[in-house]
């Protein structure tokens, strides 16, 4: 009797000590899959808002300012052409500090967007990757003044919530949602955006912050 409630005993200890040493495990693994899956999702982000820098660059170029506008965006992009310019000397110029623009042609703009993908559509610039409603990224424009000078400004931008917002595979939904908090309370511990962006509506720049790290 005694040997027999000695074996359940030891069945039940193995039990235990298996089941705590998968959940150790799991414990470790977990940050390293959520990084994992977060970095995958945000090379796509980071992608599109590299397009949508692009397009705001050339839509400047053109216009002298950014748009606030995806659809005003997207239909420069399909319908808008660049000029390929030639910088060369003036040759009328002894003093060698004038140039002339010499104008080579035309390049469409949604080709130099493009950039040879076939499967590039750009209807979907303004929609955030991974996102289950179909978000779209959050895009303004103005100007601010430095020195006296009305400068251009633009900033696209779409927070944790939108693109980690459905859990990674081997992740339960109340798992997933609290590491994402984990992580956005990280990053606003130290004064940055919880999120992927690119443009600034407070800098003149056109940097994304994921390149800022």
């Amino acid at each position: 009797m005694k040997k027999g409630l000695s074996i359940v005993i030891n069945i039940v200890l193995f039990a235990v000590v298996v089941f705590l040493a998968i959940q150790i495990v799991k414990s470790i693994q977990a940050p390293i899959k959520f990084n994992s899956e977060q970095k995958a999702r945000e090379t796509q982000v980071v992608e599109r808002l590299i397009d949508i820098r692009n397009a705001e660059v050339l839509y400047k170029n053109a216009n002298s300012k950014y748009t606030n506008s995806f659809d005003t965006l997207i239909k420069f992009c399909q319908t808008a052409e660049i000029p390929i310019v030639k910088i060369v000397p003036d040759p009328t110029d002894t003093t060698f500090t004038r140039t002339i623009n010499d104008t080579l042609g035309y390049v469409k703009v949604m080709d130099s967007i493009r950039a040879g993908r076939e499967s590039f559509n750009i209807n979907d610039i303004k929609f955030v990757p991974f996102a289950p409603n179909h978000e779209s990224f959050e895009l303004e424009a103005s100007t601010i003044t430095r020195n006296g000078i009305e400068i251009p400004v633009f900033e696209a931008r779409t927070p944790y919530e939108v693109y980690l917002a459905t859990p990674g595979n081997d992740f339960s939904e109340k798992e997933w949602n609290q590491r994402r908090d984990n992580a956005k309370a990280e990053k606003e511990s130290i004064n940055r955006y919880a999120g992927l962006k690119v443009g600034s509506m407070e800098e003149a720049t056109t940097d994304g912050n994921w390149e800022k790290l």
